[in-house]
This record gives structure tokens, C-alpha cells and sequence, in this order.
């Protein structure tokens, strides 16, 4: 009963909760986060997260992506895992393994 109270705790914690890179930031590395992320600029490398992951339409992703959700209108390259909605904008390219759940 106490670890089910403390589990509501961390996901209200991080819901509404988002993180930005924006269009003049670069980062290489490894990102992991529960928190939702939005990605204008560039990353190399991969990015790890509970929650949702939108790729702007000047955004690139190099590397490996694992989420819940994700809305692309940018450029991704690697391998990408979505574990629940993979929404594709027109602009969106995409180029990797990737796999998904449901695909919109």
C-alpha cells in the first residue's frame, strides 16, 4: 500500500512537467528523464524517458530514442523504440529501426 502512494507521488511529480532543447543548442551524450521532452535543436545520442517525446520541425535526433510517445515533424536517425503512439508529421523524416506500438 505504501510503495502504490508513493508511485502516484513521483508520476504527479513529473506530469506537466517538460523539458526543451532549443533551436540553437547541440548536445552529445545520454539523456534520461520521466519528464516529457521538445527537441528544436540537435542531439547525439540517445534519450530515455517515461513520457513523451516531440521532435520539432528543425529538430534532428541522431542515436537511439526509447519513450511512450512520440510526435515527429523533424529528421530522426537510429534506432527508435515507442512503447505506445508513434504520430509521423508530413515533414518527418525518418531513417533507423524503429519500433512501435500504434502508428499515426
Amino acid at each position: 500500500m505504501f510503495s502504490e502512494s508513493k508511485k502516484g507521488r513521483n508520476n504527479e511529480a513529473t506530469r506537466g512537467q517538460s523539458n526543451r532543447i532549443g533551436k540553437s543548442t547541440s548536445i552529445k551524450g545520454e539523456v534520461v528523464s520521466k519528464a516529457d521532452f521538445r527537441i528544436d535543436g540537435k542531439l547525439e545520442g540517445s534519450v530515455e524517458t517515461t513520457g513523451k517525446i516531440v521532435i520539432g520541425a528543425s529538430g534532428v535526433i541522431t542515436g537511439k530514442v526509447m519513450c511512450a510517445t512520440a510526435d515527429i515533424q523533424g529528421r530522426f536517425n537510429g534506432e527508435l523504440v515507442v512503447t505506445n503512439l508513434l504520430t509521423l508529421k508530413s515533414s518527418a523524416i525518418i531513417e533507423g529501426d524503429v519500433t512501435v506500438s500504434k502508428l499515426s
